[in-house]
């Protein structure tokens, strides 16, 4: 009789389940790749697609042609309802369902609006593609709508961009815009001075990067002010509208 080959399920294509496929790709198991994209997102680099430094497919790469060479890893694009435990299977959209012996579970994480869900149509996360994609519409656009500003109060407001999080990606992002707007588009308009864009990073902790060592977040903090950007460490926010963001003093 036939030895039976147990089947894994991973749920995510991210960084923990391409390390699950890695290490269990040439065992006797059978895999199951099961993603709402049939793509690998570099996350990192998101914030480079968000100004325009890169095109989304640069930090995209097909699971599939990750998964080419191992024959028992199958790549599933769906999305996951939910997971019944007692009968052992992972409930898909279109009501499908796959079974498993062994699920592993590695969805990654997502941004948080801590209780305030309403902020999501003014301040879009930095998670997917289409996140990027959304943040350097509104960049892009805040740029041209001011050229054709003449009232300098509207305008100056076009030109202002606000970051909450001052985390890696906060940073990384203030840092990007920064540069975009004092040397890439410095001589791209007629009407405006790009290089006087406002760019400010709101951080309710007291320093940046606040996982990393003091002397980390200060040499980074020191970076972001060298080009120009105006960070805010202590400020929480407090509640937030389309053109403002309040803080608490």
């Amino acid at each position: 009789m036939a030895k039976r080959v147990p089947h894994v399920v991973v749920l995510g294509g991210g960084f923990g389940g391409l390390s699950v496929i890695r290490r269990l790709r040439r065992r006797e198991v059978v895999l199951t790749v099961v993603d709402r994209c049939n793509y690998h997102l570099f996350q990192p680099l998101l914030y480079q697609v968000a100004t325009a430094a890169l095109s989304p497919a640069d930090i995209a790469y097909p699971l599939r042609t990750i998964v080419r060479d191992a024959p028992r890893v199958r790549v599933l694009m769906a999305e996951v309802r939910d997971v019944d435990l007692s009968r052992r299977v992972v409930l898909l959209d279109r009501d499908e369902e796959e079974p498993y012996d062994y699920l592993i579970v590695a969805l990654g994480a997502t941004h948080a609006y801590f209780g305030h869900d309403e902020w999501a149509d003014v301040a879009p996360g930095l998670k997917t593609i289409q996140d990027a994609i959304e943040i350097r519409g509104r960049f892009l656009k805040a740029f041209e709508l001011a050229e054709r500003e003449d009232d300098r109060v509207r305008r100056r407001a076009l030109l202002t961009f606000a970051i909450i999080g001052a985390g890696p990606t906060g940073v990384e992002l203030a840092g990007a815009m920064a540069e975009v707007a004092r040397s890439v588009l410095k001589r791209e308009f007629r009407h405006i001075h790009p290089e006087t864009a406002r760019i400010i990073l709101i951080e309710a902790a007291e320093r940046v990067l606040g996982p990393y060592p003091e002397e980390l977040s200060a040499r980074a903090r020191g970076q972001l002010e060298r080009l120009g950007v105006e960070v805010m460490t202590g400020a929480p926010v407090r509640s937030l509208e389309p053109g403002r963001v309040c803080i608490d003093d």
